[in-house]
């Protein structure tokens, strides 16, 4: 089971790496990681089971978080519609995506970024992505709004990218047209 300690945190290298396509089919051993990844999100919003396995709560991870230099993402929230996104994604890669772009209000936070960072992290609204689930069936997705915010975050991990990347350091809080 994934735990808060096998998180790295910002500064360790593999964060900054671009990580390694995942062959498929996937080995044992990648199929173990891609549901621990799945199955770390889910506990630690689980409230007893976060505070059983000092778990620090989190609606994604990527396999570099865990020093795992491997394309392999976990995700598990609900959307703003209430619907529940639980994925374990191989490979994922976004095909295509809108010209608009979003933001969180109140910024976005990382398992491996202990600092407070803020400023707006723009986002594409909507995202189509292409991956690859456990058993090596390729899954499409297409994402809008939160769900899109979430993937992207987790797949610029896969690149080396933190979320603090893309914030505009002359002005944060700038909202481009």
């Amino acid at each position: 089971m994934i735990t808060r300690k096998d998180i790295v945190i910002d500064g360790h290298p593999v964060l900054r790496q671009v990580a390694q396509d995942v062959p498929i089919p996937l080995t044992e051993e990648d199929k173990k990681t891609l549901r621990g990844l799945l199955e770390y999100v889910k506990n630690s919003q689980d409230e007893e089971l976060a505070k059983k396995y000092d778990l620090k709560p989190g609606v994604g991870l990527a396999a570099p978080q865990i020093a795992v230099s491997k394309k392999m993402i976990g995700v598990h929230f609900t959307d703003e519609d209430g619907k529940l996104h639980s994925y374990a994604l191989a490979n994922p890669k976004i095909i295509s995506h809108s010209v608009d772009t979003i933001f969180i209000e109140s910024g976005e936070g990382c398992l491996s970024v202990e600092k407070d960072v803020k400023g707006h992290v723009p986002r594409y609204e909507r995202i189509k992505v292409q991956a690859f689930d456990a058993e090596g069936k390729e899954v499409l997705l297409k994402l809008r709004d939160y769900a899109a915010i979430v993937l992207q975050h987790e797949i610029d991990h896969l690149q080396g990218i933190l979320f603090y990347d893309r914030i505009d350091k002359e002005q944060p809080f700038i909202i481009n047209e």
